[in-house]
């Protein structure tokens, strides 16, 4: 059983929640929506009625009424709510993971939300700030940005030899764990064009990445790079690694997106949760209107309990 947070409920994040559920309510797999409005009073009965109708476990109420593609900052105590009530789930053992619906950042910084992101929040809620690893994965690439929710001058100056390092441990250790893959096989991207062209166009290859990929090496682990980030992407070259270690946010996602955006998850690393969650926004503009496509969602779904249960075989 998977614990499924609301999101922001004036995305998509209902409508394609109803669709996962129509979808996989005949299969082998079971999730609760925890949010308002609650169909069940327990997990045994949302797991038993979920051929039926999606299960609702009760969290926090909204505060005002949802209007599609509107979002409210007075619903952030609710969106918030329903996080905190599937990770107090997940970490009592009582689900087996949770995948978690869009949220809007700017929403929720309006009501005073003070992480950079969903996935530094999971990570304050877990007790374990500072150990969180995005990963993206797709049916063909998985890649992992070493900075995220800040700007790109942001992530120039931030970027170090130490989190390329913490970045790619956490990376491969969750490769063996969560994906089975006994020994991963990591890429390096560059910083700059060509990789820097050997300092001609820039040096952060020699001061930055090459030491850390040494360290990673010192470690055991089949890493390679720094590779050209115009050419590490293609198929043969992701044909010769299992994830990429991008230098910042949109060097991995654009490629992860560009090649298969609507079966692409958000994977959480480095926490004692199981996290996943479709890899496309809240979409206000189309919210409501029925075009939302649940495929990345259902998507998060199989992920996660695919990842439960390498973790835990017993899990269904």
């Amino acid at each position: 059983m998977l614990a499924l947070t609301l999101g922001d409920p004036s995305g998509i994040g209902p409508e394609i929640t109803e669709a996962a559920w129509r979808l996989l309510r005949h299969s082998e797999l079971r999730f609760v929506l925890m949010g308002p409005g609650a169909t069940v009073g327990s997990l045994a009965e949302a797991r038993r009625v979920f051929p039926e109708r999606l299960p609702v476990l009760a969290a926090t109420p909204l505060s005002v009424a949802v209007v599609p593609g509107r979002p409210d900052p007075a619903n952030a105590p609710a969106i918030l709510g329903s996080i905190d009530a599937a990770v107090r789930l997940a970490r009592a053992g009582e689900v087996d993971g949770i995948v978690t619906n869009p949220i809007a950042k700017s929403v929720l910084k309006a009501a005073g939300f003070a992480h950079p992101g969903h996935t530094e929040y999971l990570a304050a809620l877990c007790g374990q700030p500072g150990r969180e690893v995005m990963m993206l994965a797709g049916p063909s690439l998985r890649v992992v940005p070493v900075t995220i929710h800040v700007s790109l001058r942001r992530a120039l100056d931030t970027l170090s030899t130490d989190e390329i390092v913490r970045v790619a441990l956490t990376t491969a250790a969750a490769l063996r764990r969560d994906f089975g893959i006994a020994t991963p096989r990591l890429a390096v991207a560059g910083l700059n064009p060509h990789a820097g062209e050997a300092g001609h166009m820039g040096d952060e290859e020699r001061t930055l990445i090459v030491p850390a990929i040494e360290r990673l090496r010192a470690h055991g682990l089949d890493v390679v790079g720094p590779m050209p980030p115009d050419t590490m992407f293609t198929a043969p070259a992701r044909a010769r690694y299992d994830a990429a270690i991008c230098m910042y946010h949109d060097q991995a996602l654009i490629p992860l997106k560009t090649l298969d955006m609507a079966h692409g998850v958000n994977v959480t690393l480095g926490l004692d949760l199981v996290r996943t969650s479709p890899d496309h926004g809240t979409a206000f503009d189309i919210a409501g209107q029925g075009a939302a496509d649940p495929t990345s969602l259902v998507a998060a779904i199989e992920m996660a309990a695919r990842i439960a249960r390498i973790r835990r075989p017993s899990c269904a």
